[in-house]
């Protein structure tokens, strides 16, 4: 599975973005997709995944501002990000396919990574 993010750029805090993740393959064929992010010495955190079966997850920082989504004709994940903040400033990455059985593990456990997008939210 090839993943290509984009939609990242420059926002002031309080504004919006989508970021986009286009796969090479039907999007139904993995368990899980997810969006990451990292940063200098907090590393690569979960922010969202969405499972086959349509379950949603999100990690406590981004509840209530963002939104994971899936349009599986076009084999597009999305994350609507709406209420940004400075300390959302990340380098942002889609992933597919998680090898461990919940999105609560220390580290990333995913199998397919896209090569990133920049998220600059300015203060």
């Amino acid at each position: 599975v090839q993943l290509v993010e984009s939609g990242g750029g420059l926002v002031e805090a309080g504004g919006s973005l989508r970021l986009s993740c286009a796969a090479s393959g039907s999007i139904l064929s993995v368990n899980a997709m997810a969006w990451y992010r990292h940063t200098p010495g907090k590393g690569r955190l979960l922010v969202a995944a969405v499972t086959s079966n349509g379950t949603t997850y999100y990690a406590d920082s981004v509840k209530g501002r963002f939104t994971i989504s899936r349009d599986v004709a076009e084999n597009t994940l999305y994350l609507q990000m709406n209420s940004l903040k400075p300390e959302d400033t990340a380098m942002y990455y889609c992933a597919a396919q998680n090898v461990y059985s919940g999105f609560d593990a220390p580290i990333p456990t995913f199998r397919y990574w896209g090569q990133g997008t920049q998220v600059t939210v300015s203060s």
